[in-house]
């Protein structure tokens, strides 16, 4: 079968990145189901692959997306026939910028169509990310104390509710005052703007004297130094899923090699003493090789949903025409919510 989708042509600006172009899709396995999509969403991880700097992404030209919602249209094996026609939410291994996507029976889950495209899409890799934090890497507790970079995006404001239903106390760090009222909204106890003062001493005045058990970062760089500075002692883990200081980088390897000096040097010897923790995140690597942890992330996003914990919030969508400006918009940091791309009507 073929199908029409955004290849990533080039490591540049977003108006000269994309090029729609039609592909063969291989053949099912008895495992996937092919789903007709009526939408796909955006991930930071996008616009890093987009500059070159996410070394998963598959050599170009290539298709990106990692979710879409859509309908299944066919299954790999007779025993998952009676999903076609079932409205889904899938997480897909790349090749989600497309008219049809391909994707693994274990990593989708039904959405009613009451629920907006964006909405369920956020449900996906984001709302799944968060999950595995929260729930599994970090085990929060109530009355943990939280810190969460880019508090206002898609897996921040997934962050925020799931770390408000654990009962923690949650320091939401943004980057304007603009995006104030919206974390507060979700459920944030204090708000860090970034760009004011030095978020670390903002950040130390508002703690108390007390120190975070956990730091959601998805930064890294000198913000890495910085929050393990406040990190508790005696269990407090410091969270990385990302890179997004890499992303301002302008001088090739040089500033790489800068990236990691800013972070510094860690020994597990310190780790030890301290009895502190760094996990590293990776949803990919999870979906490769930890599928029963992925399942079970799946599952425990749908209970939380369909118990009315989660709202997905939905910051913008564009038409297919408008990649390049969606692109952009994600990448300027004006954003909050999922950002998503609709093809098509879902009813």
């Amino acid at each position: 079968m073929r199908t029409s989708a955004f290849h990533l042509i080039a490591n540049t600006t977003p108006d000269k990145a994309f090029e729609l172009r039609e592909i063969e899709l291989p053949k099912l396995k008895s495992d996937q189901v092919l789903v007709e999509v009526e939408a796909f969403g955006l991930n930071y991880a996008d616009v890093m692959a987009r500059k070159g700097l996410y070394r998963d992404a598959p050599p170009k030209p290539c298709v990106l997306g990692y979710e879409v919602v859509g309908r299944v249209i066919e299954t790999g094996a007779d025993d998952y026939s009676n999903m076609i026609g079932q409205r889904v939410v899938a997480f897909t291994r790349f090749g989600g910028y497309a008219q049809h996507a391909i994707t693994q029976v274990d990593a989708l889950m039904p959405v009613d169509d009451e629920i907006s495209a964006g909405a369920a899409l956020a449900l996906t890799t984001q709302y799944l990310t968060a999950y595995y934090m929260v729930y599994m890497a970090a085990q929060i507790l109530p009355g943990d104390r939280v810190l969460v970079h880019a508090a206002a995006g898609g897996v921040g404001t997934a962050l925020i509710q799931m770390l408000k239903e654990r009962g923690a106390i949650v320091y939401a760090k943004c980057g304007s005052d603009s995006k104030k009222d919206y974390v507060m909204t979700q459920g944030a106890d204090f708000f860090i703007n970034y760009n004011q003062n030095d978020y670390i001493q903002t950040l130390q005045s508002q703690l108390k004297g007390e120190k975070l058990d956990a730091s959601m970062n998805p930064v890294a760089g000198a913000t890495f130094k910085k929050d393990m500075q406040v990190l508790k002692p005696g269990g407090g883990k410091m969270i990385l899923f990302g890179g997004s200081d890499l992303t301002n980088a302008k001088w090739g390897i040089f500033s790489q090699l800068n990236f990691v000096r800013k972070m510094g040097l860690i020994t597990p010897i310190v780790l030890m003493m301290k009895s502190q923790s760094i996990i590293g995140v990776n949803m990919l690597r999870i979906a490769d090789n930890n599928p029963k942890m992925m399942k079970a992330c799946i599952h425990g996003v749908r209970e939380l949903y369909e118990k009315g914990v989660l709202k997905p919030q939905v910051g913008a969508e564009f038409k297919a025409t408008e990649l390049a400006e969606a692109h952009a918009f994600l990448e300027s940091g004006k954003s909050v919510g999922k950002v998503a791309v609709i093809l098509a009507t879902g009813n």
